[in-house]
């Protein structure tokens, strides 16, 4: 079913089936708020949905030899297959520059900061949210208007050929990869898949100079896709072998970082509102997709200092004026480093409260021990939330962290109480799980009521 911010009067809705919910079942729900036409696969009460005037166009039979009048029901064999032949024809109605962005960590950072990059310069459209899947993308796409240069588009997936089938709608001409990580490993089945997949969006690519692969050179299995593109190769990373990169990294906290970046001979210090010593890589993926659309770095670093969310993790107060980082959205050994590295920089005493982090597959003990044994020199207190983070609480104490310090539990309820027990003045809090936890009720529960 269409996201409910997407209808309107004018929409267009398609009706998809989910596991749950039927969107045909809500196709005279979006002609009351202004839909002019529904795309179905099977039969819905037609009298209902438009008090009889409804036409019905059915595309799997022969054209219509009456003229067509709104509401419309357009009856297809699959919506899904519709909405992206949609998308592939409107695509190719428009010109802008299109910017793929795939990685198994920081896809949706990555595409704000190169959007408001970009944007310095030209009238940029970009995916919303974690709009990055077979629906979301074709739904961004149908967005585009003939005003926009450029269109930034997040590029997710679960198995190989995934990122193929958004190449082929997006037709993207840059393709930003930002690292290979054991995430969703249970639906990939290895690390090497992963990768394998990730590379799609390179191999994808129009040749140079019309194409560009913008790579992480740090990372060696995304470093390696260089010889798998006919697209000229732009490296980034914190070696000095990569064609921009930065050293003199320093956190400056919920400040943001500071860094210096090199590039053909240059160099420039910069300040920006990103959080924790790995958004380093961020800066320099935006800059990157800066540099070989032709910005100077006056525009480079004006689109990088922009104000904007910091999208995954927020600081909130909570109670006894502790302060919450608030890193619920979703959670991989390689995100929980990071907001644990963050943490540390923090001054204060400092508690974690881990989930479950879901799809490691035979990664999955590896993972969570690596995790937990990361907290034992930072927190004063660890709570873990779920069965697999018991992993999590074995690290931390095979690391020198107390037992009498970590505190298992089994669903974000019983965390809280016990966060609540142990919780002191000004503590600081990392609050970080995988979603199908629901981590975010331990945030609500112990935020700050704002009167």
């Amino acid at each position: 079913m269409a996201e409910p911010e997407r209808e309107g009067p004018r929409a267009v809705f398609f009706a998809f089936k989910g596991e749950n919910v039927d969107g045909h079942d809500y196709v005279a729900d979006a002609f009351k708020r202004g839909a002019v036409a529904a795309v179905i696969e099977r039969d819905v009460d037609a009298a209902s949905c438009g008090a009889g005037s409804t036409t019905i166009l059915d595309v799997t039979q022969a054209p219509p030899t009456t003229p067509l009048k709104t509401p419309l029901l357009i009856r297809v064999r699959n919506t899904l297959d519709a909405l992206q032949s949609a998308a592939r024809f409107w695509r190719q109605q428009l010109t802008p520059r299109v910017i793929g962005i795939t990685g198994s960590v920081g896809k949706t950072t990555t595409k704000e900061v190169v959007t408001r990059v970009l944007a310095s310069r030209y009238r940029v459209q970009h995916s919303t949210g974690s709009y990055n899947n077979e629906i979301g993308l074709p739904l961004t796409l149908l967005e585009l208007t003939d005003a926009d240069a450029y269109i930034v588009l997040e590029m997710g997936m679960y198995v190989r050929g995934d990122i193929r089938l958004l190449a082929e709608i997006a037709r993207p001409h840059v393709g930003i990869v930002t690292n290979v990580e054991p995430v969703h490993l249970e639906r990939a089945g290895s690390i090497e898949n992963i990768a394998l997949g990730k590379r799609e969006l390179v191999e994808s690519l129009p040749p140079r100079p019309e194409g560009v692969a913008i790579l992480n050179y740090d990372d060696r299995r995304v470093r390696a896709m260089a010889e798998h593109t006919q697209a000229r190769v732009f490296s980034y990373g914190l070696s000095p072998e990569a064609d921009l990169w930065a050293d003199d990294v320093e956190t400056q906290g919920l400040d943001g970082i500071r860094l210096r970046l090199h590039y053909a001979g240059e160099q420039l210090y910069v300040k920006v509102p990103l959080l924790g010593r790995h958004s380093a890589h961020t800066v320099l993926r935006a800059a990157a997709a800066g540099l070989v659309e032709g910005l100077d770095w006056q525009e480079i670093v004006e689109g990088l200092r922009a104000p904007g969310p910091q999208l995954r993790l927020v600081a909130v107060q909570g109670l006894q004026d502790s302060l919450i980082l608030d890193d619920t959205y979703n959670s991989s050994p390689a995100s929980a480093l990071a907001a644990l590295n963050l943490l540390k920089t923090l001054e204060g005493r400092k508690i974690a409260v881990l989930g479950d982090m879901l799809e490691l597959g035979d990664h999955e003990e590896a993972g969570h021990l690596k995790v937990g044994c990361r907290t034992a020199n930072i927190v004063a207190e660890l709570i873990t939330v779920g069965e697999r983070a018991h992993f999590i609480a074995q690290g931390a104490e095979l690391c020198g962290l107390p037992r009498n310090r970590i505190h298992e539990t089994v669903d974000c309820e019983t965390a809280v109480a016990v966060l609540r027990e142990i919780l002191q003045a000004q503590d600081i809090i990392l609050v970080k799980g995988s979603r199908g936890i629901k981590m975010e009720q331990i945030v609500i529960a112990i935020s700050k009521e704002v009167p």
